[in-house]
């Protein structure tokens, strides 16, 4: 697991109980694996088509660090399933998990494109090819 991005918890984060509000972490979920997708399958045209149960496991509160961890799973010819564990990164306790994430690369109209992807990129791969 690929663990890239933290985020700090706000008060404009927070639920009614003071917590960290569900809906605030899946934004932050969502535009990671995102992010993570793009640079796996090399265009920036693909799009959410699924997420697998979303299980909150713990919550976090105000001033607590989380981050989240992608990591590739399977490359379809036109998809690519990745998984997600956030953390706290204080106590490292479990967050959130979320098994599937199924990511479409898309033409301009919004179709299934393959991306010729077969295997994950590393950021130190992508350095070599620049070099």
């Amino acid at each position: 697991m690929n663990f890239y991005t933290r985020k700090l918890v706000k008060p404009e984060d927070l639920n009614s109980n003071n917590t960290l509000f569900g809906g605030s972490l899946l934004r932050w979920v969502d535009e990671e694996s995102a992010i993570y997708a793009i640079y796996q399958l090399g265009t920036s045209k693909c799009v959410t088509k699924f997420m697998s149960e979303i299980n909150f496991v713990s919550s976090a509160k105000q001033g607590d660090v989380v981050e989240i961890g992608i990591k590739a799973m399977a490359f379809g010819r036109t998809s690519l399933t990745l998984t997600c564990e956030v953390r706290n990164k204080i106590t490292h306790k479990t967050i959130l998990t979320i098994d599937k994430i199924v990511y479409v690369s898309v033409d301009d109209e919004g179709k299934p494109w393959p991306h010729g992807k077969d295997h994950i990129r590393y950021s130190d791969d992508r350095l070599k090819e620049e070099e």
